[in-house]
């Protein structure tokens, strides 16, 4: 299962000038779409004044989750563009909107697929790609004679501790690479008295 994806260390941004019109691409590393809406609705508190703020984002390690929207210009000159940059930089976990100021002047759709495409490249070269695997997050429920057990697999497979919490029952809430779920999850319920479920993702 390919669980390996490429994406942004941080947000970056570009800037694309066109005959008064101004397009500020701002690109962010995201999990969900829960975080695109919220990205969104403080970009358009933000730029309130702005005409459009076109988005395209890619989700999932497979990128099967993908959206693309024109925010009120013509059909598919500045989503499609923003997601076609997206794509060909191979990024996934990964939204781009595209604020644009108006200038004036028309650029017809051509001029406007140009400007969507040119800021969205300008974001994503400046910004820092970074390889990342897909995670599920486990949820262990054990006793406190089971710690050394649990902590010598957490090390093993070099685990991510995200919460924890020790006294007479522990638990605790893990990260595992999603390949290694199956696995890992095996090995902790092979020790007696531990208890695994699987926590939902915010991904």
């Amino acid at each position: 299962m390919e669980d390996t994806y490429r994406t942004l260390e941080a947000p970056s941004e570009g800037l694309y000038k066109e005959k008064g019109s101004k397009f500020i691409a701002l690109a962010y590393p995201v999990y969900s779409e829960e975080e695109v809406k919220e990205i969104l609705a403080g970009l358009r508190k933000q730029y309130y004044d702005a005409r459009h703020h076109c988005y395209a984002y890619s989700l999932g390690a497979d990128k099967s989750r993908y959206r693309a929207n024109d925010d009120g210009e013509p059909n598919h000159s500045a989503g499609d563009p923003i997601l076609g940059q997206i794509r060909s930089a191979d990024l996934s976990n990964v939204l781009v909107v595209v604020i644009r100021y108006f200038g004036g002047t028309k650029l017809g759709v051509s001029g406007l697929i140009h400007a969507y495409k040119t800021a969205t490249a300008e974001a994503l070269s400046l910004a820092t790609i970074i390889e990342k695997h897909e995670t599920a997050l486990l949820q262990v429920l054990f006793a406190y004679p089971q710690m050394n057990d649990v902590m010598s697999l957490v090390k093993e497979y070099e685990l991510g501790v995200k919460d924890q919490q020790f006294e007479l029952d522990c638990r605790m809430t893990l990260e595992v690479r999603k390949k290694l779920e199956k696995e890992v999850s095996g090995k902790l319920e092979a020790i007696e008295g531990v208890k695994v479920e699987e926590v939902e993702q915010p991904y």
